[in-house]
């Protein structure tokens, strides 16, 4: 039996070392991972990173001999103090010994850095999360080829040969070999017929000589050589019919804290990991709305201090306004994830039920609602109640309620799996 490990390793180090070091300090580098999360960019999170344990907690147990006891043999070079058989007395003082002062500026602490790969950063992340196998989806992300023009080539078809990058071609060789130009060899032959007419037998014989020598450099270097042919070289390219943008909705009123928000920001690094697997490219527009909504960046998106009441409608019309400008329905997947803990004035809820069955939910490929909570509570919420209708019509838009990281993988396996009867658990949830 032959057996070969095409396993990375990368620089030539031990990778079986590496893997023991990372299972043995596992919970330290995952609180580090839980922390650098926390200031990762969702459009981040599928990378390496590069994280700080204190030089204490890698430290491997030893064994070493006590000096004050016990008898142990030593291997001496001469000398003219002892001789064969004579007893060291023992250091006085016991198992003491000398050691580093101490810092006076008080206690301190060496820290061990090192670089998660991809993989052991993603398995970090998914660790704690119980992440189950998750069921693939097929999305709609079919592409097409293209002739694009890529640079030229020294050989092709005669029709694409360019006469410009030729001939500039032509003109670089030539001044770089000295081929004497056309006009210097008239002007020689003027001179010549000149000095026929004087009957300058010497000056005749020299510019004969110098015509002669003109014409065989310009034979030798020819005014258009092979080497001078450039042609117009063309490459099949794939670009995407359709792209994928997402757009993050969420509530940020007061009753959203640093915690709910943290739940969706985790939910929302997990579909974009999810999209960016089927898209080659994949867009992010975050909407954070109270009574109003407004389009910011992902830090104002996370950390805002903007707090008020909440209108749900408010979000829902200021996506509805970006997929028209910038997203066309024919070019673009677009997906949503709405998070909120599920409050809503009840005069906006009729509002919000008809943009999102007439105006929202035919233009996305999918939607979902997220409601976050520090504990499941015992009521459902009006959010809840009144999504419970389109949950059993419309296939495409999902619900789930989220209290903890380690729901997180479960309810997103749930949103995104193909089998209808985990569908119809997580609408009946």
């Amino acid at each position: 039996m032959h057996v070969i490990d095409r396993r990375q390793n990368p620089n030539a180090k031990s990778l079986g070392n590496r893997q023991r070091f990372v299972r043995r300090v596992k919970s330290h580098i995952r609180k580090a991972v839980k922390e650098a999360i926390r200031h990762r960019k969702v459009a981040d999170l599928d990378g390496s990173e590069k994280i700080s344990i204190s030089a204490n907690d890698v430290s491997e147990p030893n064994f070493n001999f006590e000096s004050g006891v016990g008898n142990r043999n030593y291997v001496l070079p001469g000398n003219r103090g002892y001789q064969r058989g004579d007893r060291i007395r023992k250091p006085s003082g016991g198992a003491g010994g000398s050691g580093a002062s101490g810092s006076p500026d008080g206690d301190g602490e060496d820290m061990f850095v090192f670089l998660l790969t991809r993989e052991e950063f993603m398995d970090m992340f998914f660790d704690d999360l119980e992440l189950p196998n998750l069921a693939k989806r097929k999305l709609k992300s079919m592409t097409t080829t293209s002739r694009a023009r890529a640079g030229y080539s020294v050989d092709g078809a005669p029709q694409r040969l360019n006469l410009r990058e030729t001939m500039r071609h032509s003109l670089s060789r030539r001044i770089a070999l000295r081929r004497p130009k056309l006009a210097e060899l008239d002007a020689i032959l003027a001179e010549l017929e000149q000095a026929n007419e004087q009957g300058d037998e010497e000056e005749i014989k020299r510019l004969t000589e110098l015509v002669a020598v003109t014409q065989r450099r310009m034979k030798r270097v020819s005014y258009l050589d092979t080497v001078d042919l450039r042609y117009n070289r063309f490459e099949m390219r794939s670009k995407p019919t359709t792209q994928a943008v997402m757009f993050c909705l969420m509530d940020t009123s007061a009753s959203m804290t640093e915690d709910l928000k943290d739940l969706a920001k985790r939910f929302y690094m997990l579909l974009h990991l999810f999209l960016t697997r089927y898209y080659q490219a994949v867009e992010i527009v975050f909407i954070r709305h109270t009574y109003t909504a407004t389009e910011v960046d992902e830090h104002t998106f996370f950390y805002g201090r903007e707090t008020g009441g909440t209108v749900v409608s408010s979000a829902l019309i200021e996506m509805e306004r970006i997929v028209k400008e910038r997203y066309p329905v024919e070019d673009w997947n677009i997906y949503a994830a709405q998070a909120s803990d599920g409050h809503n004035f009840d005069h906006d809820m009729p509002q919000t039920m008809s943009l999102l069955e007439k105006s929202i939910l035919p233009m996305c490929q999918y939607y979902a609602y997220i409601e976050v909570g520090d504990e499941p509570l015992t009521s459902d919420s009006v959010l809840w109640k009144n999504y419970e209708s389109m949950v059993a019509r419309i296939s495409h838009f999902q619900r789930a309620k989220v209290s903890e990281p380690a729901d997180i993988y479960p309810v997103f396996h749930k949103l995104f799996s193909n089998d209808k009867r985990q569908r119809s658990q997580t609408a009946a949830g």
